[in-house]
């Protein structure tokens, strides 16, 4: 018998766009356990989204969709007035395309995560969550939402009937409501990596997270975020495993 307890590591893959090169995906995807693959949207393209669904699965990591706003120039983190029926529509597309690669390739969608801007809107916006979750839904009962702990996402997954994994941030800081603190603003991104790992074993362990204003939010987190395109992510991604097998935890898809 083992008191091992398991965590899945996601990173947002398949970012590049014609020739324009963003992260080292090969390198990386072997130390995840779950990919976010760009659907075309605010990076990636078809032929990068094809190669990106090979290294998933000759790596045995679960494959999601990461699909996001229309703003390729803005990479989808330039805030945009949305409806619902807009937002099911940009999640079914962009998630029906990229699990149209998955089938080709013989796998399965495995998640759906949706990207930055879109992702923090739905993270505070009832109507948005539910409109999200439906979209998941109508992917096949299957089919998980990745959404950010504690927030209207998970609400409205529950809701939905939709399986949902709670996501945690291990390189970006926290709000006392539990969102994150906005790209731009001073101290949005831990960039110290002993700092972001102390965070994400915090966060596993304890179950909770430091706040701006010195308070803390609790969390329970079934999946960390790395993010591939930060300076140093190859790094940062062997010190969180070795810190997490140190702790006793092993890194798995949910």
């Amino acid at each position: 018998m083992t008191n091992e307890k398991c965590i899945d590591i996601n990173c947002d893959m398949g970012e590049s766009f014609g020739a324009w090169q963003m992260g080292d995906d090969a390198a990386i995807m072997p130390l995840i356990s779950s990919a976010n693959i760009a659907c075309g949207f605010h990076g990636g393209d078809p032929a990068t989204i094809r190669k990106t669904v090979k290294l998933a699965m000759d790596a045995g990591v679960a494959i999601g969709a990461h699909p996001s706003l229309p703003d390729l120039m803005g990479f989808g983190r330039r805030t945009m007035r949305i409806s619902a029926q807009d937002m099911y529509d940009y999640v079914l597309y962009q998630a029906g395309a990229v699990g149209a690669f998955v089938r080709a390739a013989g796998g399965r969608l495995h998640h759906v995560k949706c990207h930055g801007a879109l992702y923090n809107m739905a993270a505070t916006d009832a109507g948005l969550a539910g409109a999200m979750a439906r979209a998941v839904k109508a992917l096949g009962p299957d089919v998980m939402l990745y959404a950010l702990a504690g927030s209207r996402m998970v609400e409205a997954a529950v809701l939905a009937g939709v399986p949902v994994v709670e996501e945690a941030f291990a390189d970006r800081s926290y709000q006392a409501d539990g969102t994150l603190t906005p790209r731009g603003t001073a101290g949005a991104m831990i960039e110290d990596e002993a700092q972001a790992v102390q965070q994400a074993i915090g966060m596993v362990e304890q179950g909770t997270v430091a706040t701006a204003g010195g308070g803390s939010f609790r969390l329970r987190p079934g999946t960390i975020c790395l993010h591939g395109d930060q300076p140093g992510a190859l790094r940062f991604a062997n010190a969180l495993r070795a810190a997490l097998h140190q702790h006793g935890s092993s890194v798995k898809a949910p």
